[in-house]
């Protein structure tokens, strides 16, 4: 019988540049995992922070290098979408690569103050504020155009915002426009609901900005729900934007940005295959060559990009309760965590991660379901992304701990969670510990967060403790 190793070599091209295996243990980033679930227990989150940087600098250079390639005249400019993952911790790291931010509500404004007040950004930095704005939001942003931001830019997902910026910006601003794309074939709607149409853009345009001294239209943005992708549907949203861009850029030399909203896709799976900088020279090489067919400009781009810079650097831990054979066919293992409460994407949107056994490397394997604790019918895991069933080492979980690991699970996870609120069944949130590289390239761990307890929900749902309530 083969084992565990085994498969996997033979599955997919193994190890990797991210993942291999010394003494049958799994090492994530040359991070050995087993060590720090010696130290810190599970489950637990594990950031491991320096991806960050090197997805960033990856993306730079695969636009670097398609500017080049094609004499592209324009600039690049890297934004990270704070909605990904507002921790400090990721901000702090991504801050490092001279990038700029994109916004989605009111709450992130004052952590764009908190990172200023910090020196991790100036006012020169690029704010490029996205999502559908209530007034608590769009206040907050003309109080930072007021304050100097000069390059914060309320991108207008709707025509009545520009009506509050008007009557509250006191000093001359860029604005942009969000485009109403289309949404891709298998979706609900035709239209995305965010942004404006793209037969009332050039007429709000010149009625509402145009002649104006204090706005300049400076950015159009597009976002596409799938993100970068070489399909059809990409292809022909892409070319029917920087047509749009073209025909408002010929009536405004201030449009001179465009915002290419929606991301880089993520490895999800151990035979993931996305070539990134053949689809990147191909976003240039259009946007280009629509650009010069029209004869005008082409423009600075911009991109958004949050799961690309932060969801490599996540991982979940947990450790094998317990194993239930429930019928002949049907074996459970029991983690120590829920996938609805540590992976809300994996129950409801049936996303997969990479999966991998964090030990016995050298045990033979089998077909498992992995089972959450919460008594959740709907909590379970038994697919991957490559294969329709779960493999994972074959053990006697009673006499040997089991530990296994689901990766790049770093973007979203935490709010979709409720992260330090009140989760399903009650069931708390995991410690979270965060692994860097010092000066001389050593693994240095810090936990940030301890597991939720108890007292910390009981404050939430309204229970006070009785001394509190006798005062």
């Amino acid at each position: 019988m083969l084992e565990y190793v085994d498969l996997i070599e033979q599955t997919f091209d193994f190890p990797t540049e991210e993942f291999k295996v010394i003494d049958n243990e799994l090492h994530f980033n040359n991070v050995p995992l087993m060590p720090i679930i010696e130290q810190y227990g599970t489950p637990l989150k594990l950031s491991y922070l320096p991806k960050i940087s090197q997805h960033i600098q990856k993306a730079k250079s695969f636009f670097r290098e398609a500017f080049t390639k094609y004499n592209y005249e324009g600039s690049y400019t890297y934004c990270y979408c704070t909605k990904s993952s507002h921790f400090k911790f990721v901000l702090e790291e991504a801050l490092k690569n001279d990038i700029h931010l994109e916004t989605s509500s009111a709450f992130d404004i004052p952590i764009i103050r908190e990172v200023y007040k910090r020196g991790l950004i100036n006012k020169d930095t690029y704010i490029l504020c996205n999502g559908y704005k209530r007034e608590l939001y769009m206040q907050y942003i003309a109080d930072l155009i007021n304050d100097g931001f000069h390059n914060c830019v309320p991108i207008l997902d709707n025509m009545g915002e520009i009506d509050f910026f008007e009557q509250n910006v006191k000093v001359n601003c860029q604005v942009g426009l969000r485009v109403a794309a289309d949404e891709e074939p298998s979706f609900e709607f035709y239209t995305s609901r965010l942004g404006i149409r793209y037969n009332e853009i050039v007429d709000f345009y010149k009625k509402r900005i145009e002649g104006r001294a204090k706005f300049r239209l400076t950015t159009l943005h597009f976002f596409i729900n799938t993100g970068i992708k070489d399909t059809a549907y990409y292809w022909s949203e892409l070319t029917k934007f920087v047509e749009m861009y073209c025909e408002i850029r010929k009536i405004c030399p201030d449009l001179t940005s465009i915002d290419i909203g929606g991301g880089l896709p993520i490895q999800t799976s151990m035979s993931y295959d996305f070539d990134y900088q053949y689809v990147i020279d191909q976003v240039v090489e259009n946007i280009q060559y629509i650009c010069q067919e029209q004869g005008v400009p082409s423009p600075d781009i911009f991109t958004e990009f949050g799961s690309y810079t932060v969801g490599e650097s996540g991982a979940v831990i947990y450790n094998i309760l317990d194993q239930k054979q429930q019928n002949d066919k049907e074996l459970w293992y029991m983690i120590d965590g829920s996938f609805i409460t540590n992976l809300p994407d994996a129950w409801g949107l049936s996303q997969k991660y990479i999966m991998l056994s964090i030990n016995h490397w050298n045990k033979r394997y089998h077909h498992v379901n992995l089972g959450g604790l919460t008594c959740d019918s709907m909590d379970y895991y038994n697919s991957e992304a490559h294969s329709s069933v779960v493999f994972l080492p074959k053990v006697d979980v009673n006499a040997e701990k089991l530990y296994i690991g689901f990766f790049h699970t770093g973007a979203y996870q935490e709010s979709l969670g409720g992260y330090g609120g009140i989760q399903h069944c009650l069931i708390p949130a995991p410690q979270h510990v965060l692994v860097s590289l010092d000066d001389q390239g050593n693994i240095v761990t810090e936990l940030f967060a301890k597991e939720q307890d108890s007292a910390s929900m009981l404050k939430i749902l309204g229970y006070a403790a009785e001394d509190e309530v006798k005062a």
